[in-house]
């Protein structure tokens, strides 16, 4: 898939992005389309870019990944030592309003991927990004649990289609 932003057509306002097929014949994008490249060149920066020092190239990627999902899903960032990313991936997938968590699979996961430090995200599909008492206790327990491996928990993400919330910026991570 290539999506052409230099076409003229696609840098007038209202026009779609485009796609180029075989032939070289252009199509709009479909929705997913745009939204998979979008995904694609945010974790390509969150992959390449420097060590992760602030948390709003990690929002952007987290919010295109997940923000519109109709389910919940927990996905967890593994990172290295200089909390460069090792890895993403979606650890539980629940349903419409609640999602199981099992801190002995992250546990299982960071030591995996060698990770130093992980950061973990789900998302809320009614678009309220306030974290309920249980996303603040399960918060603290990963934290515990991983701390006994020397892993750190830098922060947990609550994602919705227009707000990532920073569990570390609200102090209570």
């Amino acid at each position: 898939m290539f999506i052409n932003p230099i076409d003229s057509r696609a840098r007038e306002e209202n026009s779609p992005l485009l796609v180029a097929e075989a032939g070289g014949c252009y199509r709009p994008a479909s929705d997913v389309e745009i939204l998979s490249a979008a995904e694609l060149r945010l974790l390509a920066r969150v992959h390449h870019g420097p060590a992760l020092q602030t948390p709003t190239a990690v929002k952007e990627y987290l919010r295109i990944r997940m923000g519109t999902l109709p389910h919940e899903e927990f996905v967890v960032l593994y990172l290295d030592s200089h909390y460069r990313l090792l890895h993403a991936e979606t650890l539980f997938r629940g349903t419409l309003g609640q999602t199981s968590v099992y801190p002995r699979e992250l546990a299982i996961g960071a030591l995996r991927h060698e990770a130093a430090a992980v950061m973990v995200a789900h998302n809320h599909p009614s678009g309220d990004p306030t974290p309920s008492r249980a996303d603040e206790v399960l918060t603290q327990t990963l934290k515990t649990a991983l701390a006994m491996l020397d892993i750190r928990l830098l922060d947990h993400f609550i994602v919705t289609p227009m707000q990532v919330l920073s569990l570390a910026e609200q102090g209570l991570v």
